[in-house]
């Protein structure tokens, strides 16, 4: 699976943090995904301030008052036609310059990050993550006008957030929640206790524990004990998961590699022993990998 193309024209009136783009460009790629868009595409992003914001709101919405973020479409996307499920208007916004569609432009007012950061009680990069997030799946036909397309769109930035790192559950808490986990380990034959919390796309969390047998074919990892605990209770989509434990850096073996990349091929492996932590993704530590999204039934000779 090709990591998508995703481009941001910028223009900043104010100073922003450093890494911003690198962020949001990385916020922008998991939006795609969790879209299913796969034509390269891009954006006009403005970092203001609140004066400047008030002025757009008085001159484009009639609104006279500054606010967060400011989006304007260039496809008649609606919610429910967005740019997944419409690709012949995304074709339309096709830029032969910058070789992306182009969605649209994004304002967003740094007064209002730092102040809703504060006020919220976390980071300046969650509070701009989150509205630019926003922002796009309003440039691809989100909105949030009555109580059933609010929900759609919030679970679809809260999936976009989870798979950029952005999730209201940090790292730490998911390796807790494996370090937890592995108490529970049953595995009296290897003495290697591992623990394991995976962080399905909805912001659920399943936790799961080595289980061993005597007939070591029958034993269970961690990671697939937290994976079919979560598809057995309707997850489907899952952005990270954290395996803790006691001895070494615990990586999945090559058949957790397997059976996580059937639902996550992008998932976020975190690696804990101790004060010790590793980082890959699913499709560095599975290369040339084959699932539902990379045509299973050609390599299994299925029509």
């Amino acid at each position: 699976m090709m990591e998508p193309v995703f481009h941001f024209e910028l223009d900043c009136d104010v100073p922003v943090p450093d890494g911003t783009e690198e962020l949001l460009l990385r916020c922008a790629r998991c939006c795609m995904r969790a879209e299913g868009v796969t034509l390269a595409c891009g954006a006009y992003l403005r970092f203001t301030d609140d004066e400047n914001i008030h002025q757009l709101n008085r001159e484009y919405r009639q609104v006279d008052r500054a606010t967060d973020v400011l989006s304007f479409p260039s496809a008649p996307f609606t919610p429910r036609q967005t740019a997944g499920l419409a690709p012949q208007l995304l074709h339309r916004e096709w830029d032969s310059d910058l070789r992306v569609c182009m969605l649209g432009d994004i304002v967003i007012s740094m007064d209002h990050v730092r102040s809703q950061a504060a006020e919220y009680g976390h980071s300046v990069t969650r509070e701009l993550a989150y509205l630019t997030v926003h922002a796009l799946f309003h440039l691809m036909g989100y909105d949030h006008m009555n109580d059933k397309d609010k929900e759609q769109m919030r679970a679809m930035e809260e999936k976009a957030l989870n798979a950029a790192g952005i999730s209201r559950v940090s790292d730490d808490e998911l390796i807790a929640k494996a370090k937890e986990a592995m108490q529970f380990s049953y595995s009296p034959y290897s003495k290697y206790k591992v623990g394991a919390c995976l962080l399905a796309a909805d912001g659920r969390l399943f936790t799961g524990c080595n289980i061993e047998n005597a007939s070591y074919g029958a034993t269970n990892c961690a990671e697939r004990t937290a994976l079919f605990k979560a598809v057995s209770e309707g997850a489907r989509e899952f952005v990270a998961i954290a395996i803790a434990a006691e001895k070494s850096l615990p990586w999945p073996c090559g058949i957790c590699r397997q059976a996580l990349n059937e639902f996550a091929p992008t998932l976020r492996v975190i690696v804990a022993c101790g004060d010790e932590r590793d980082e890959m993704n699913l499709q560095e530590l599975l290369p040339h990998s084959f699932g539902p999204s990379t045509g299973t039934g050609d390599y299994l000779g299925k029509d």
